[in-house]
């Protein structure tokens, strides 16, 4: 069985195939707001379903098991203004109707880019947090690079959609170091301290892309993701042209205290990777991600699992590149960093360069075979690539409005069974019950011990050639 099985995975390593799913993403264009709409899409480019929208996207829409989707989106008055500006987000069932939508636009906070749907049915939720430039100054921050007289930092918001309340929080204020003036709160020495963010680390203002006006945009957190298996929630910042891993185990309380990098419960980083300059083990020349997005682990399962993957907008020779790490691990789960080094890797477990820069936003995501779903987003392009980079799918948005230009922030693609409810004999998830799903079911028969609701026809609990038998009943008689 064994031997079986291992030339199983040889031949789809010689013979790479596109990876049998279901796409969702949002094209948008600045100038057709009113006729933006979510699309899920088969392998095969069918159009499955769409959703419309009154608002243009703030990132990517997410769907839900239940054929729901969440969909962050962009407010009509942001109150803090700068590259991923939204404000808002819905949960709109398959029929459109808007389950609930919340509105995160205030004096205080201002949701931006990404969003990300927890298992318990919460979202964590990104947001600048406005802070004076008397807060920051008290901190030990020497300027702003800015006339607004402010600072956004950033904060992640869990929000309980039922009853509309924030259950947890994380705030990067409460985890600043200084080496400026030891009168100042949070005084010590940043080379001691890669668990803690330095608060004159980076410019306050400077436009970190889309709309050109001045803002006071210092971080730029532009994808936020959760590992249940860990309990832990990984950031990418692009203006820092860092990921941050923080721990998602602790009550608000404990996130807002210090835990020394690992050790107890606390809101500390527990892991950085990307650009060390920013906490004094390394310069410029060790700086290797740039701009980069779209960070998230690699599911359990999946080829590389627990590993990250992220895109990384400028990576060398002016080309946008995938990369894949390992991060440092103990056998207690701590991440390892050495005394006085910076945090591993040094080394990048798989890579594959676009050979074309990719200037704004973009996204990488593994598949369950091992490819890896890549969103080109300012020329609405997506590919999927396999493990030696040979791509195997390929589509460009093209809008009847060929007059505008239209972007795909990023995009992913879910497996055939993902949604609960699925049409008994619809094996393949098209919508549709043809010879195609016959193909299918006698597949699973002959090679599969797992149970497939769908390919169940008769609903009696085994998947047999009595299935067959009424699936082809079913097509010749035309029934539903």
């Amino acid at each position: 069985m064994i031997r079986f099985i291992n030339i199983i995975f040889l031949f789809s390593i010689i013979c790479p195939q596109v990876y049998e799913g279901n796409i969702l993403f949002t094209p948008y264009s600045s100038d057709a707001a009113e006729d933006t709409e979510t699309f899920l899409m088969s392998s095969t480019n069918e159009i499955l379903h769409s959703w419309e929208h009154d608002h243009m996207p703030a990132s990517m829409p997410y769907l839900l098991p239940d054929s729901s989707i969440i969909f962050p989106f962009r407010v009509e008055n942001p109150t803090m203004i700068a590259g991923g500006v939204g404000g808002g987000l819905q949960k709109i069932s398959w029929d459109g109707e808007i389950l609930w939508e919340y509105i995160f636009s205030d004096d205080l906070y201002q949701h931006h880019h990404d969003v990300e749907p927890l298992p318990n049915g919460n979202v964590l939720i990104i947001v600048w947090e406005r802070k004076t430039a008397q807060e920051a100054y008290l901190l030990g921050r020497l300027n702003l690079q800015n006339d607004l007289g402010e600072m956004w930092s950033v904060a992640i918001l869990e929000l309980e959609p039922e009853s509309g309340d924030i259950v947890w929080e994380w705030h990067l204020w409460d985890h600043l170091v200084q080496d400026i003036n030891p009168d100042f709160p949070s005084y010590g020495n940043i080379f001691d301290h890669p668990e803690l963010f330095d608060i004159n680390c980076g410019d306050a203002g400077l436009n970190a892309g889309g709309p050109q006006q001045e803002n006071a945009d210092w971080m730029h957190i532009n994808s936020v993701h959760y590992n249940d298996q860990l309990d832990q929630i990984i950031l990418s910042s692009r203006t820092q042209n860092e990921i941050y891993i923080i721990d998602h185990s602790t009550t608000t309380a404990e996130a807002s205290g210090h835990n020394g990098g690992n050790s107890g419960k606390g809101g500390d980083l527990l892991y950085r990777w990307g650009n060390p300059a920013n906490y004094g083990r390394g310069d410029d020349s060790d700086a290797i991600l740039v701009n980069q997005h779209s960070v998230n682990w690699i599911p359990p399962g999946y080829p590389g699992e627990g590993n990250i993957i992220l895109f990384n907008n400028f990576h060398s020779n002016n080309s946008s590149a995938v990369l894949e790490i390992s991060p440092p691990i103990d056998g207690q789960g701590n991440y390892i960093i050495e005394e006085g080094e910076p945090y591993g890797p040094s080394s990048i477990e798989w890579i594959y360069s676009l050979g074309e820069t990719i200037p704004m936003q973009g996204g990488s995501f593994r598949l369950p075979n091992g490819n890896t779903l890549i969103s080109k987003t300012h020329v609405a392009e997506m590919i999927e690539v396999d493990h030696f980079g040979e791509v195997v799918w390929e589509y460009i948005y093209e809008s009847d409005q060929i007059s505008l230009s239209f972007w795909i922030a990023r995009a992913q693609k879910y497996s055939l069974d993902y949604l609960e409810e699925s049409i008994l004999g619809d094996i393949n998830g098209d919508g549709i019950i043809n010879v195609l799903d016959i193909v299918s079911l006698v597949n699973i028969i002959l090679f599969s011990d797992e149970y497939n609701a769908a390919a169940d026809v008769n609903s009696d609990g085994v998947i047999n050639i009595l299935d067959v038998v009424l699936m082809v009943t079913v097509i010749l008689n035309g029934l539903p």
